[in-house]
């Protein structure tokens, strides 16, 4: 008897040790994940004004005004409900850059750069708090590092006013339908509010964010199927049937936030509808970009398009623990053993990625821009990682040298995207990583600076020059400039004393976008934008010179 009690207190002792070993790594874990949050949100505001203005931003800014005017007005200003397509979209974030810019001590155009941060540091979190609800908090840590340390996301968040935000919705959502499927069938107010928030912000910014009901719609399926099986039809029925109805309050949540974000959306019930068949087709007169060397329609692009960007432009550990990762949710999905509740949410993440994908390679939509669409997929692909990192870590720590190699393997593997965005800096979301050969090997394969972010330094180098110079626009006009590339954010980076133009004939210089139809001029240069021996942007000295056109060939 002695003897068992002594056993019996040595395995309590053990267990003891063992839970206090795993409570420490878990605040390890959550300790290192606020560093993550903290140091990312340290760059950003050290580094938020070095961002130019892309193609859209100008139009944008003028919606967020428009909206203010909108809401300001009682709905009589309804200028906003009207504006060139963009009342198509959610305009939440154009809403708050807007207001923002009111009280912050900055442009504009700067303050758009910073909510954009903030936005982007809010799906860092939520992508965190995903990992550790589905994986613990070694998953969620590596699920954050990872996207805190994918170029595109990161480029993107700063400067993409519809991309962005949407995948940080789309995360809001994804955490909201994990903490369903968790509480499957009662999910607690707090989720319900979750939910609702999530999907009024998915579906207010974007119509498309309608694809999670896709993979929701599949754990669904998943659990009736297996509840069925084990409980019978008519009792998994009911309980399916409860949880639609404690969902409902969240469906209301979820209608007034896509008003409040979309205005245009509630003003008629079918508007909604409208969105979704004016998004259905490519709305616009299409045009030719690169891929994989051929200049191609963008309605006409491979199917093989996103997986390729995909494969290239993400970081090699991410693309490895992210398909590892959903190997693994497969698996743990189809584990008998495991409980009812843990295997829809791997279902669900997997569908997350998996879904969008396999849709938009069976449906071929109009793909242009590189994969920014889709960059609603790197929150769920990040956290898919972050159950594999964890898994092998976990497999890792029989040994300690093991599980020091392991680890060491993927800090390796997170901190060589670091280096790459420290060398692409501001034009992160340009990476192709080492399996193409970086921006270098791409340069002539793929797009790169399609945003036509590189304006901003470029303008600021060709005003520097002529101020060094001590030269001044001619007496009684502006310096007229040829501007290849979106001419709003040109204008605004150069100032009032130019005059952006398309015609290059009498102008005094001309500011081209390294991109493959904005010409090359034999003329001297006097700025230039290069990242690892690429050319984002030139400003020319053409004056006294004869060029016939900025292209390099006829628009398609």
């Amino acid at each position: 008897m002695r003897l068992c009690n002594v056993l019996s207190r040595l395995a309590a002792g053990s267990m003891v040790s063992v839970s206090t070993r795993q409570g420490s790594l878990e605040r390890a874990a959550d300790r290192l994940a606020l560093v993550v949050l903290f140091a990312v949100g340290a760059v950003a505001l050290a580094t938020f004004r070095h961002y130019g203005l892309g193609w859209d931003d100008f139009t944008h800014a003028q919606m967020g005004e428009k909206l203010v005017a909108l809401y300001a007005s009682g709905f009589r200003d309804s200028e906003a409900l009207s504006f060139v397509n963009l009342y198509m979209y959610g305009g939440g974030f154009d809403v708050v850059s807007a207001l923002a810019a009111k009280i912050l001590p900055f442009s504009l155009f700067e303050t758009r750069r910073l909510i954009g941060a903030l936005v982007g540091i809010a799906g860092l979190a939520v992508t965190w708090r995903i990992g550790r609800r589905v994986g613990g908090p070694v998953a969620g840590l590596i699920a954050l590092v990872l996207l805190a340390t994918c170029p595109i996301y990161i480029g993107h968040m700063f400067m993409n006013a519809k991309d962005a935000p949407f995948a940080v919705a789309m995360a809001v959502l994804l955490l909201g339908l994990v903490r369903v499927f968790q509480e499957y069938p009662r999910p607690t107010p707090a989720t319900v509010l979750i939910f609702g928030c999530g999907l009024g912000l998915t579906l207010g910014t974007r119509i498309m964010g309608g694809i999670a009901g896709v993979y929701a719609a599949t754990a669904f399926a998943f659990v009736l199927v297996l509840e069925a099986h084990a409980l019978g039809l008519r009792a998994a029925a009911a309980r399916g049937g409860r949880l639609v109805l404690t969902l409902l309050p969240g469906l209301l949540v979820g209608y007034l936030v896509m008003g409040l974000l979309w205005p245009w959306s509630v003003i008629s019930p079918l508007n909604p509808l409208r969105a979704i068949e004016y998004f259905s087709v490519f709305f616009e007169k299409p045009w030719r970009e690169v891929f994989d060397g051929k200049l191609i329609a963008v309605p006409d692009m491979p199917a093989s398009y996103l997986p390729t960007l995909l494969a290239l432009q993400l970081p090699e550990i991410m693309t490895a623990l992210g398909i590892g990762g959903a190997v693994l949710a497969l698996r743990r999905a189809l584990d008998r053993s495991a409980a009812l509740p843990a295997r829809a949410v791997h279902v669900l993440m997997f569908a997350a990625v998996a879904a969008p994908i396999a849709i938009a390679l069976v449906t071929r939509p109009a793909m242009y821009n590189g994969f920014r669409h889709f960059l609603f997929l790197l929150p769920p692909l990040a956290v898919l990682g972050g159950l594999a990192g964890a898994w092998l870590l976990e497999l890792a720590s029989r040994r300690r040298a093991t599980l020091v190699g392991a680890t060491a393997v993927i800090a390796a593997g997170a901190i060589s995207p670091v280096v790459e965005m420290v060398r692409l800096h501001p034009y992160e979301y340009t990476h192709f990583n080492r399996i193409e050969g970086g921006v270098r090997a791409a340069e002539n394969h793929y797009m790169l600076d399609y945003w036509g972010l590189s304006f901003k330094q470029a303008a600021q180098q060709l005003r520097a020059t002529l101020t060094a110079r001590m030269e001044t626009p001619p007496a009684g006009r502006r310096w007229k400039i040829a501007v290849c590339g979106p001419h709003p954010p040109a204008a605004v980076e150069l100032g009032p004393e130019f005059e952006p133009t398309w015609d290059v004939h009498g102008a005094d210089f001309a500011l081209m976008l390294g991109v493959y139809y904005c010409n090359e001029f034999k003329a001297p240069v006097l700025a230039e934008v290069k990242r690892d021996g690429v050319t984002y942007a030139r400003a020319y000295d053409v004056r006294e010179r004869s060029f016939t056109t900025l292209l390099t060939q006829p628009p398609p």
